[in-house]
């Protein structure tokens, strides 16, 4: 009997081997399942000194801007995206923290070896390193130049590129002498590799930044990455490499910008030939409006006035964002939102934690996504120039008040690299009806009483806030 037994469990145990070793036809959905787990990619194209007219989506141009004009084809649109301050380290600042200036105190643009943005505010990049992602910088980062607030201290795993302006250098049209103290050095990973960039680095800035983004890109096709791109260019002196010289027929502007359009297709085609298109976020963007003294090479804005204003020639930038899974293709959207907003929208959209500590920005998906009942989370945002805080628009985007401020207005654009002439003009409190006159031509604080009180409210509240020191 127990003979029998044993037998019977010894057939059993075949039985189920045999089973287990049956190949299966189900299909293995591991990798798929894994493909579609996989939290979205970002990639971030930031321009330096751009003008809103400057690709074709925006304006009519003489300039080819192909890739671009593909990217919005296949994202949206945004006509009405603002940065706080129209000034180089502010403008960076705000994209990566979500604060305003006045939070942080970055203001204007910083030069060689500044302290720049304090640590104690966690930028993009360390944020989304925390929750896993790869993180990579190839461009020209200005929010600090000493070890402690470079961008390999501050949560980029991969960076190259300048640390302030490529103006600042010892051929500066204006002050030679004085920036010709300070060498501008290229950096690689945290490490200097050319000691003094000249003409002939300059000439490479945009090639090289978009070969190390595609490069990034190749090798991190399985983990999610954050990939910001904040180019040197349109910002002078402008320089292409050899590749572009002449190409557009246009002057060097116009060469600048093709390649430009160039660095851009160049990542979505890596975006697209690794699998990542449908699952990448990319934003397409510039850190504020032309530096319009220097004329034919500078862009152009249809706005009042341009850079280092809180007008809408400075603070207003073309922007497209493409998102294939959640984002409506060939699309266009004029709701306001700013770029302080980006960090915590894209916080949401990735489900990664938002710092612990206070920001500015608010998730603004549905507005991005034209959710029709989707509705500003702001009162209203706030504008300044350097030090100065000077305007503020209601949340909805319809009206505009400038504080008394000073201004100032080009006199006489400059040529061929040379800066033009300023004066300064004093702006009253004054409203604006911005769906009606975007251009801020005409003052109607006397007929609107109401609404001039309502945001002469929330900017003593900000002013309290922020630049009560």
């Amino acid at each position: 009997m127990k003979t029998k037994q044993s037998l019977l469990k010894l057939l059993l145990c075949l039985v189920l081997v045999i089973i287990s070793c049956k190949p299966s036809n189900k299909k293995d959905n591991t990798k798929s399942t894994a493909k579609k787990d996989k939290k979205p990619n970002i990639v971030i194209v930031f321009l330096d000194d751009s003008g809103f007219a400057d690709f074709s989506p925006f304006a009519k141009s003489d300039v080819p801007t192909p890739n671009v004009q593909k990217l919005a084809n296949e994202g949206t649109i945004f006509t009405n995206f603002h940065v706080p301050q129209a000034i180089c380290s502010a403008s960076r600042s705000a994209l990566l923290t979500g604060c305003y200036p006045g939070r942080t105190k970055v203001f204007g643009a910083h030069g060689p070896n500044a302290r720049g943005l304090e640590t104690t505010f966690p930028t993009m990049g360390e944020v989304f390193k925390e929750a896993g992602y790869k993180t990579a910088i190839f461009g020209k980062w200005h929010c600090g130049d000493q070890p402690e607030t470079r961008p390999h201290a501050r949560g980029f795993d991969e960076s190259c590129g300048l640390m302030y302006s490529n103006d600042m250098w010892k051929h500066h049209p204006e002050a030679p002498e004085y920036w010709g103290q300070f060498p501008i050095k290229f950096w690689k990973n945290g490490e200097v590799i050319i000691e003094d960039v000249g003409f002939d680095e300059q000439k490479n800035l945009t090639k090289w930044y978009t070969e190390h983004a595609v490069d990034f890109i190749n090798r991190n096709n399985k983990n999610p990455f954050l990939l910001y791109v904040p180019h040197s260019m349109p910002h002078v002196p402008i320089f292409t490499s050899k590749a572009f010289e002449g190409k557009s027929g246009k002057g060097v502007y116009g060469d600048v910008i093709m390649e430009l359009d160039w660095s851009v297709g160049q990542i979505t085609k890596a975006l697209k030939k690794n699998g990542l298109e449908e699952n990448t976020i990319v934003i397409f963007t510039s850190d504020n409006g032309p530096w319009i003294a220097y004329g034919n090479h500078a862009g152009k804005t249809p706005f009042r006035e341009a850079k280092a204003t809180s007008f809408e020639g400075g603070t207003r930038s073309a922007c497209i964002i493409k998102y294939p899974k959640k984002l409506k293709a060939n699309n266009k959207s004029d709701k306001l939102f700013v770029s302080i907003d980006l960090l915590p929208t894209l916080c949401s959209l990735t489900e990664v934690h938002l710092p612990k500590r206070d920001i500015d920005g608010k998730n603004v998906w549905g507005l991005i996504s034209g959710k029709p009942e989707a509705k500003n989370p702001h009162e209203y945002y706030a504008f300044s120039t350097g030090k100065h805080f000077e305007s503020v628009m209601s949340g909805d985007g319809k009206w505009k008040l400038h504080l008394d401020h000073n201004y100032r207005t080009l006199v006489e654009p400059g040529n061929d690299g040379a800066a033009g002439k300023y004066k300064n003009l004093e702006m009253p409190l004054s409203l604006f009806n911005m769906e009606q006159d975007a251009y801020e031509t005409t003052n109607v604080i006397e007929e609107n009483p109401e609404i001039s009180n309502i945001l002469e409210t929330f900017a003593k509240a900000h002013k309290l806030k922020f630049y009560n020191d």
